[in-house]
């Protein structure tokens, strides 16, 4: 598991967002999927296992790296 970088402090300046997938998941997935999944995991940043923050001009840039474990947990949420 990664380690969780989720930080409430830099994440009232995040100013855009960007997705990444891990490899292990990233060809099995439609792209309906990961429009759905990855507005899920931004909208609830502290649930993802891999947040990154890089410093923009106007803020931060809030990077989510989807995981099998974000998956599960979104999909168990779902049902």
């Amino acid at each position: 598991m990664a380690i969780k970088n989720f930080d409430p402090r830099r994440d009232q300046l995040v100013m855009e967002t960007l997705t990444h997938w891990d490899p292990d998941i990233a060809g099995e997935l439609s792209d309906e999927d990961k429009a759905m999944l990855a507005t899920a995991l931004h909208r609830q940043p502290e649930l993802a296992e891999n947040v990154e923050y890089e410093r923009s001009h106007t803020g931060f840039t809030r990077i989510i790296t989807v995981t099998v474990g974000d998956l599960e947990r979104l999909y168990q949420q779902r049902s």
